[in-house]
């Protein structure tokens, strides 16, 4: 017969715990048959009662079986290891350090230091007050009014696009919106992405049921000729400054592209993801803006904010508003008002854009610093670089492969991605060639790798 620890104030809770954790661990076989109550109270030096707690809440939860005039017997129950025991490590294996990187090169996130916290906490406390219970109301499918509308100046302040609000639906980042095109468009659709290009934006159109076609992105942007001969439906492209190849997509290239777009009916998705960060010259013009029957602009203040801020926004053409309002009119939109609210009055107020001047004052020197250093390197390189950001090409004509380059950049604490990484389909004329992408990047992060240099 076991014998248990009851001390403390709940005795036949303790004894259901001692006898179940028996039952999973195979210390009582299964069909065997429990004490009797009377005996184990006896045993124990508590009351019959007590066991009889404990015997009834093993039999509820299916770990006893209960038969009439025989007793107690334990019911089959599969045998499981102590869920506290930790595995030993694997032989050889290491458990890899917090940062193993003196320089990220890869990483896509705005430096902590650079987010307006104490801005944003003061618009916090505003919204609260000024809202009140309004923020534990249900928010529109297409988003907060109040932002559409801050959006659409902006938009026309920033970029000179004429977007009215109610054509505007706000989304829970750039992916929850890709997702919400398929939708719209139709999962018979085929889309055309840009190759080499950002993985995401393919496997989230195919996590969506949509097919994909990688298009080949030249030096003119993306190939009008595989366009046309893949047959796609829906074209995502980003012309202000394409990643990873930095590449902008000249005038004559952009009216070519609405041509084959009016001609077949389809549909543009311009992905506007770092039009603020053009560090030299006015903003480009939008495809939107020229035809904004057949385009989609899409945007995100993940980039521009943080990546935890899950707040992107697109501009859809009126036909496709109709489609989405008929889809959606039912469902609350997914991201909360508190922070919509927050943004709108980040927007209204003009702390946005002189957030983004301090960032593109900061990329601007991270971009001086990281072209010197590279041209400083005691091997031939050629930097690409657009002025827009905020990352460009870097191409090693002499390193033996591209494992090469990012093996010598490991050796000095780098991490670093090249050009043939970002491929969706095999294509010439990209070996040899690092992405540098210094959006996360410090100073003293470049500072560190030039000493080790």
């Amino acid at each position: 017969m076991a014998v248990y620890d009851l001390n403390g104030k709940n005795k036949y809770y303790t004894l259901y715990t001692r006898i179940r954790d028996d039952i999973i661990s195979g210390r009582y076989a299964t069909g065997e048959k429990l004490p009797a109550k009377r005996a184990l109270a006896a045993d124990l030096g508590v009351s019959v009662v007590t066991v009889q707690l404990a015997y009834e809440q093993l039999l509820a939860e299916g770990y006893i079986t209960s038969r009439e005039r025989s007793g107690y017997y334990v019911e089959k129950i599969e045998v499981r290891a102590p869920s506290w025991s930790v595995p030993a490590p694997e032989k050889g294996a290491q458990t890899p350090p917090k940062s193993q990187y003196v320089l990220d090169l890869v990483k896509s996130s705005t430096p902590s230091g650079l987010f307006p916290f104490s801005v944003w906490a003061k618009l916090m406390r505003g919204v609260i007050l000024d809202c009140g219970e309004q923020l534990l109301e249900r928010v529109p499918c297409a988003g907060d009014g109040v932002l559409r509308e801050e959006i659409s100046k902006y938009l026309y302040r920033s970029r000179g696009i004429t977007a009215p609000p109610g054509q505007i639906v706000i989304g829970a980042g750039a992916e929850y919106l890709y997702g919400i095109t398929v939708q719209l468009l139709g999962r018979d659709k085929l889309f055309a992405v840009e190759n080499p290009g950002y993985g995401n934006i393919s496997s989230t159109y195919t996590l969506n049921g949509a097919r994909v076609a990688p298009v080949s992105v030249k030096e003119a942007g993306i190939c009008l000729n595989e366009l046309k001969k893949s047959g796609a439906d829906v074209a995502h492209i980003s012309p202000a400054h394409q990643f990873p190849t930095g590449i902008i997509t000249p005038a004559s290239t952009r009216s070519q592209i609405i041509s084959w777009a009016e001609e077949t009916g389809g549909y543009i998705i311009e992905d506007d993801y770092d039009s603020e960060f053009r560090l030299s010259g006015k903003p480009l013009h939008s495809l939107y803006s020229l035809c904004p029957e057949r385009v989609i602009y899409m945007n995100t203040f993940s980039k521009s904010l943080a990546p935890s801020m899950r707040l992107g926004y697109m501009v859809l053409p009126p036909q496709l508003l109709h489609r989405f309002m008929e889809l959606f009119s039912s469902v609350a939109n997914v991201v909360p008002l508190f922070e919509q609210r927050a943004l709108a009055e980040m927007l209204r107020g003009g702390y946005f854009e002189r957030h983004i001047s301090r960032l593109k004052n900061h990329y601007a020197e991270i971009r001086r610093l990281t072209v010197e250093t590279l041209q400083n390197l005691n091997v031939p390189c050629a930097v690409f670089d657009t002025g827009s950001g905020p990352h460009l090409l870097c191409k090693f004509p002499q390193a033996p492969s591209d494992e090469a380059i990012k093996g010598k950049a490991r050796s000095l604490g780098v991490n670093v991605k090249c050009l043939k990484d970002y491929l969706l389909a095999p294509a010439d004329g990209m070996d040899r060639v690092a992405v540098i992408n210094y959006s996360g990047v410090t100073k003293e992060q470049i500072y560190a790798v030039r000493e080790r240099l």
